[in-house]
């Protein structure tokens, strides 16, 4: 039988459930990337479970959110990551070294392996052809620790491209082409698999790009076949030998079919403040521009940051414009030095910044209030920027040097100058110095974890009720994002690790007095309402583990993003969907809901009866049985620590 790519990646590593879309599947991991402000989580929940060495390989920590040293805690806190990974076994990036994707790609990526990481944009690997999937830090953590990772089987949507791109054009346009098509859910448990000829004409960093922003679209993975192209990838890196082909049987059949000329593609734009208001930028064009952004592991590449270099060589940036210019990685910021790039954009005014996530996430770079941002990041939730009243604009670096250049939204394709065509050099230096290497397992023993005040252990969880009788203390609308639940930014983000000391952000932009209602209620329990797709982008676990401290018991919604959906019950919050979502709009704030019999409830066919103020209410889980014993023990570390040590299948059935 004629298989797809995704298909036999999945099937490689496949070690319990069938795969039948929607059926619960257990993967082996081959390697694990953790980012710094959830790798500090990860690595304390390690220190809970007691393990002594890590089994995934290579396990790699980087420092690429955390840059700004404004006081102490950042810095501690690379430090504690760096006593962690010399004690379990994991390799350290330090500052400066770049963002975790395009650093892994360049030094550890390879192609048919899988790879779990705590940062939803892991799926960016998918460019190098590995199964590359983001998760809850939890989850990375048992992944760590040699258990299989708990997901949805996929759906597989092969997305057939041809032609080639236009002038003016390239690879965020064809990422924010699906989103104009699909939605921010158009993807939710699926697999983007891309194949055609139109891909002869995307090199890696570009498929990266792809791979990356799939995310955006709720997708699982996204897979690129292992070819030539990938071959000059690592070829250029010195890495030529973990090359091998890869590629779906022909006439494989997908579940879903999406085709794209790359020909009749032109440059879009998203508006503020959702990755999928796409329109031409025709549309947007003659609006005032404060700031153009470039970097960010949305658009990483070499390329990314030369052909703005072009544009821009022997120009200046427009009065009251700031072109701020963020490189990926130490090693595409050394290229652009050597190749020259580094001083046109210099000489055209740009703002040099250190390689890292920076303004991405809202670490540095955030902009004036309600002026508007052209930014080739992958997200433009509200305030992620760092500024609450943002108006962020997601395009191309074409798009955002043209723009920077006339002081307005500008169609690229206006400029009176050649399309700049770029070259990769033919040899991209990675230093093996610039990364820490695991210790020998004898001398990792002796190294003591260099905790702090902002690095306490994690709070003990209780186990669920038999009974749930709680308020509804938030009612949210659709599309409520991670950063809405757990607010990032150079303020918030350095106490990530610190769950006490974060809840008090907690739906801080959404709902400024949630935690004070919280607060009111003392220990008691509560219910949050949510849209369609709610806990939507970032792979945050925080957004679960906080507000279950603050006493939330049940998440109900129109539909829960994926990973969100996997974290809550990891920390013992219950997942419900409305069976009628007409029903979310009989439910208010301040109304209570009440489950009785919960445990025989969840062991049934999925549907829950509940009350809602004395009514009827009828709700779905889909929870399987291994998630229906972490959720009754309170948490994955309640169960990982007092259950009998089953063989996969057994967890599964």
């Amino acid at each position: 039988m004629a298989d797809t790519l995704s298909h036999k990646l999945i099937a490689a590593h496949l070690v319990g459930g069938e795969m039948i879309p929607g059926h619960e599947i257990a993967l082996r991991m081959d390697q694990a990337l953790l980012q710094d402000v959830l790798g500090t989580l990860v690595m304390l929940e390690l220190d809970a479970m007691g393990l002594e060495r890590v089994h995934t390989n290579p396990s790699v920590q980087y420092i690429d959110h955390t840059l700004i040293q404004q006081d102490n805690i950042n810095a501690d806190a690379h430090l504690f990551l760096k006593s962690a990974c010399e004690r379990l076994g994991v390799w350290y990036s330090g500052p400066g070294n770049g963002i975790s994707h395009p650093v892994h790609m360049e030094r550890f990526g390879v192609p048919g392996q899988s790879l779990v990481g705590c940062d939803s944009h892991t799926t960016a690997a998918g460019a190098l052809g590995m199964l590359a999937i983001g998760a809850g830090g939890i989850e990375v953590a048992m992944a760590m620790a040699g258990e299989a990772l708990y997901l949805p089987m996929p759906e597989i949507i092969g997305v057939h491209l041809e032609g080639e791109l236009p002038d003016w054009v390239s690879a965020k346009d064809v990422i924010l082409e699906l989103l104009r098509r699909h939605g921010v859910a158009g993807a939710k448990n699926c697999v983007l698999e891309y194949h055609g000829p139109g891909l002869e004409a995307l090199d890696a960093m570009d498929r990266h790009v792809l791979a990356n922003m799939g995310t955006e679209m709720g997708a699982t993975a996204s897979v690129f076949p292992c070819d030539e192209v990938t071959r000059d990838f690592l070829r250029s890196r010195g890495r030529e030998t973990d090359w091998q082909p890869l590629a779906a049987d022909p006439g494989c059949r997908y579940d879903r079919t999406e085709h794209i000329d790359l020909a009749r593609l032109e440059p879009l734009i998203a508006l503020p403040s959702s990755p999928d208001k796409v329109v031409p930028v025709a549309e947007a064009a003659g609006q005032p521009l404060y700031q153009a952004y470039i970097g960010s592991s949305g658009n990483p590449g070499y390329r990314d940051f030369a052909v703005v270099a072009e544009i821009v060589k022997g120009h200046n940036v427009a009065d009251n414009v700031s072109l701020d210019i963020n490189p990926s990685t130490r090693q595409v910021l050394g290229a652009l030095i050597a190749e020259g790039h580094l001083s046109k954009l210099v000489e055209a005014g740009a703002r040099l910044h250190q390689p890292g996530c920076n303004g991405c996430i809202g670490m540095g770079q955030a902009p004036a209030a309600g002026r508007n941002s052209l930014r080739t990041v992958p997200r433009n939730f509200p305030g992620r920027s760092g500024t609450r009243e943002d108006s962020v604009f997601l395009c191309s670096p074409e798009t955002a040097a043209a723009s920077a250049l006339a002081g307005v939204i500008t169609d690229p394709r206006s400029l009176d100058m050649a399309y700049p065509r770029i070259q990769e050099p033919a040899r991209m230096v990675v230093n093996d110095s610039w990364f820490v290497p695991p210790l020998p397992p004898e001398r990792a023993r002796r190294v003591q974890l260099l905790a702090t005040d902002n690095t306490p252990q994690l709070p003990a969880l209780a186990s669920l009720p038999e009974r749930i009788e709680a308020p509804i203390l938030l009612k949210a609308g659709d599309n409520v994002s991670t950063d809405d639940i757990m607010p990032a930014g150079a303020q918030v983000m350095p106490l990530w690790s610190n769950v006490y000391a974060s809840a008090e952000h907690t739906f801080a932009s959404l709902d400024p007095v949630y935690v004070d209602r919280v607060r009111q209620r003392g220990a008691a329990g509560h219910v949050i309402v949510g849209g369609d797709n709610y806990g939507q982008g970032s792979s945050r676990e925080n957004a679960a583990l906080v507000p279950r401290l603050l006493g939330l018991q049940v998440v109900v919604a129109k539909s829960i993003a994926r990973i969100h959906w996997q974290n809550l019950p990891c920390f013992g919050v219950l997942p419900l969907t409305f069976a009628d979502p007409a029903d979310y709009d009989r439910v208010s704030q301040g109304q209570r809901l009440a489950i009785d019999d919960l445990p025989d409830q969840l062991s049934g066919d999925g549907t829950i009866r509940a009350s809602l103020d004395g009514e009827a209410l009828t709700l779905h889980h889909q929870l399987s049985p291994r998630q229906i014993e972490i959720l009754s023990a309170g948490s994955v570390i309640n169960w990982l620590r007092h259950r009998p040590a089953p063989t996969t299948q057994e967890a599964l059935s």
